[in-house]
């Protein structure tokens, strides 16, 4: 998202299933954030090699071209067919297909599903709002590591629907659940967050917005972000590959954790567990349809600025391309059996809503489009068309303003 994050001191923190102390300072733009014109040059030296195709071959030593590619790229990108995807795959059965495709997605993540330590929430900083209560509610999501996260409750008898909010990433990690909830315990974090706010929400904390309008709202921080950070950009991609020769995955624990937030909040006795939604920006977004797809917790996603198709990222000049922000959303293998798009399908034919604006520069129309394409196939497969709300906003950017909000609390209020 839009600016450069100046730094913001230097912790220890516990990353997964071992120890880093991640030192200095520094920040860029990734993907949930617009990388500045000089960031997104290609890096190559002398031109690029050209392949005609995905059976050329091309003479002479590899080489790395158009930024960190290799100059063979059209070949591997012309190798993903998806093969594992609702209407690729030989399962003409719906049922045993998800079941199958939720299967090979788990595998994938590397960090195990089989979590059964017990939540053991604490709550703290209980203050009276304005038509609501918002508390501080520290639990274990996983064995290694107790998260603390804000937690809302409407006034009222309950139990409420329930909304598990997923924060951006936008390379600022001095603030995580913070910039969906204003902080009420924190004041420099609330001046942070406060122009966080104004740039991306006009100036709203959507988890307010939500806690008002009668629902539970439950946000934490991502790995790396609020109380479990602040990491620095340059960081991600050791912290990655410090998982990774852990025999862990850093994008598979944040999909983890947040199918275990939903089933803490589904299980709370203020809530109604049938009317459980997740909702996202950015890389909140990707979270809320992963998060669908890997629990059934969630009776519907609605997911804004995060949806495209693999291959029309990995493409030069593209901001994936630059590493370090993409290992949050990275799980090894996975593009050799389905799409981005396919993961959500397995969703189907629960609710779900996906937004884009048509002047993102991380998520261009062409790809948005394939996507989508995809998507309303799988839920027409399903007789359930109805039930998926796909639209984009040609006049904005990356950015989850009033109006977009106004509409996703609408649609909330009408699917859950």
């Amino acid at each position: 998202m839009g600016a450069r994050d100046p730094g913001v001191g230097r912790r220890a923190f516990v990353a997964g299933t071992g120890a880093a102390l991640l030192t200095g300072t520094g920040a860029a733009l990734l993907t949930g954030a617009v990388a500045p014109a000089d960031a997104r040059a290609a890096v190559a030296d002398g031109p690029a090699a050209v392949v005609d195709g995905p059976a050329a071959v091309v003479e002479g030593p590899a080489a790395v071209v158009e930024g960190p590619l290799p100059d063979f790229h059209p070949a591997l990108r012309a190798e993903l067919t998806f093969p594992l995807a609702w209407g690729n795959s030989p399962i003409r059965d719906f049922g045993a297909w998800r079941r199958t495709a939720r299967a090979k997605v788990e595998e994938l993540l590397i960090v195990g599903s089989q979590e059964r330590t017990p939540y053991a929430p604490e709550f703290t900083d209980r203050r009276r709002q304005d038509g609501y209560t918002s508390e501080l509610v520290t639990l274990a999501l996983t064995r290694h590591e107790r998260v603390r996260a804000a937690l809302l409750t409407p006034d009222g008898p309950g139990p409420f629907p329930a909304v598990l909010l997923l924060h951006d990433h936008g390379a600022k990690f001095d603030i995580g659940k913070e910039k969906l909830v204003r902080p009420w315990y924190d004041d420099i974090r609330l001046a942070s967050a406060q122009g966080w706010s104004q740039r991306y929400f006009s100036g709203r904390f959507v988890g307010d917005e939500l806690a008002r309008r009668g629902y539970v709202v439950l946000c934490a921080d991502a790995l790396g972000w609020g109380d479990r950070g602040p990491l620095a950009y340059d960081q991600q991609q050791a912290l990655a590959s410090n998982f990774f020769n852990l025999g862990s995955s850093l994008a598979g624990l944040m999909a983890r954790e947040d199918a275990r937030a939903a089933g803490f909040l589904a299980g709370l006795d203020r809530v109604d567990r049938g009317r459980v939604a997740a909702v996202g920006f950015s890389m909140g977004a990707f979270r809320a349809w992963q998060a669908a797809a890997l629990s059934d917790d969630l009776a519907a996603a609605a997911a804004v600025c995060w949806m495209t198709g693999l291959k029309d990222m990995m493409v030069p000049g593209d901001n994936t391309l630059r590493g370090q922000s993409s290992y949050y959303m990275l799980h090894p293998g996975l593009p050799r059996f389905l799409d981005f798009p396919d993961v959500a399908g397995i969703a189907a034919p629960r609710p779900m809503l996906f937004f884009d604006g048509g002047l993102d520069p991380l998520f261009p129309a062409d790809g948005v489009r394939a996507a989508h394409d995809r998507l309303r196939a799988v839920w027409r497969s399903r007789h359930a068309e109805e039930r998926l709300h796909l639209k984009s906003w040609p006049e904005l950017g990356h950015v989850f303003v009033d109006r977009m909000q106004d509409e996703v609390f609408s649609w909330l209020d009408t699917v859950l």
